[in-house]
């Protein structure tokens, strides 16, 4: 690790050949925003490791004055991550390529390539660099304000309304689950939670087990929402508070990022993780329903039509008891602990207050 000129710090690794200047001249180009010129000098401002991937900030300089990018975010993947249950980066590189391209509403960074290679695995997308103009609302595990909230779920409300039982979907937007790929995910998961139960031992008592083994007994039924093809959207999958970028002039220039998990799916799966996943019961008894009020109404703006608040509240409660999938499935990718156990202790508490177990009688 090393300490830049601003005091940012950085890791000693080599960059990717994506940072080279001639590498990011002919992407730029292929993306047409330069059009003349060349990138001359290519500076390394941070590089930062997250749990999946690599974030690079690179300034650039050019031969000339040019309109192009001062300076752009390399994401890639974490040169030892060993790949197991799902390769990181291939669906954020799919989403870029097949799903940015075609919205009217861009609500996520500017992709000016994404890359992935099928032999080696290797990816990387050169994003927008949102710096100077976004933040992050809070530093995690820091929950936002109501406001902040409020804002987050109208452009999440935006995204999904924009999508809400879209012809492309499962054509040439994503990809429906048949019964055969949902067997292979339960049949998967059912593996994976043995694993955790077997290795945390009393830590998940028998209620919890017991509630697992009825949840595992229950998914053909609990399958029928999704199959009925009906009010459904594309999902961001990963949508807590701190995927969002917020502008720092208060403008409603709101945008998402992380869209490696992102799927054809019921929308309340999104505020489900976002709140019955991520919060303490104080906090979402106060803010949970005027949140979803909230949610419904700008999706009723964006155009979503018959779907009404109590469907949303139907939706909301089935999506709070799938996510309790959500903390087995991160220990099985190797997250860190101080994720997933407090994730399945609010999302246990979050399924008694919502009355979730009566979906498996």
């Amino acid at each position: 690790m090393q300490l830049t000129g601003n005091g940012l710090v950085v890791e000693a690794k080599p960059l990717p050949g994506a940072a080279s200047a001639e590498y990011l001249t002919a992407a730029l180009r292929r993306s047409d925003v330069l059009r003349e010129g060349c990138v001359d000098k290519v500076r390394l401002e941070s590089s930062r490791p997250t749990l999946l991937s690599r974030t690079i900030r690179l300034s650039l300089t050019y031969d000339r004055t040019v309109d192009a990018p001062s300076s752009l975010i390399l994401k890639t993947g974490l040169p030892n991550r060993v790949v197991g249950l799902f390769d990181p980066g291939y669906r954020e590189v799919e989403f870029y390529a097949n799903v940015a391209a075609v919205m009217s509403t861009h609500r996520f960074p500017r992709c000016f390539e994404a890359h992935w290679d099928q032999t080696t695995k290797a990816w990387h997308l050169l994003l927008e660099d949102l710096t100077d103009s976004h933040i992050i609302a809070t530093r995690w595990p820091l929950p936002p304000t109501m406001e902040q909230c409020q804002r987050m779920l109208q452009t999440l409300a935006r995204f999904h309304a924009e999508w809400w039982d879209d012809p492309r979907l499962g054509a040439s937007i994503g990809t429906w689950l048949g019964s055969d790929a949902i067997d292979r995910l339960v049949q998967r998961f059912e593996i994976q939670f043995k694993t955790f139960a077997d290795r945390l031992g009393d830590r998940v008592p028998r209620e919890r087990r017991d509630l697992y083994e009825q949840f595992l007994g229950a998914t053909p039924r609990l399958f029928a929402r999704y199959h009925a093809h009906r009010h459904l959207s594309l999902i961001h999958g990963d949508a807590h508070v701190w995927n969002y970028f917020l502008p720092r002039d208060g403008t409603d220039d709101i945008r998402l990022f992380d869209w490696d998990a992102w799927r054809i799916g019921v929308a309340s799966n999104d505020l489900a993780y976002m709140m019955a996943t991520h919060w303490y019961p104080d906090r979402r008894r106060r803010m949970e329903q005027a949140l979803l009020d909230h949610y419904h109404a700008a999706l009723t703006a964006h155009g979503v039509c018959g779907y009404d608040r109590r469907a949303l509240d139907d939706d909301y409660r089935l999506s709070a008891l799938w996510q309790i999938m959500t903390p087995v499935w991160q220990s099985a990718i190797d997250l860190p602990a101080a994720i997933w156990w407090s994730h399945l202790e609010r999302i246990m508490l979050a399924v008694d207050d919502l009355g979730c177990r009566d979906l498996l009688a």
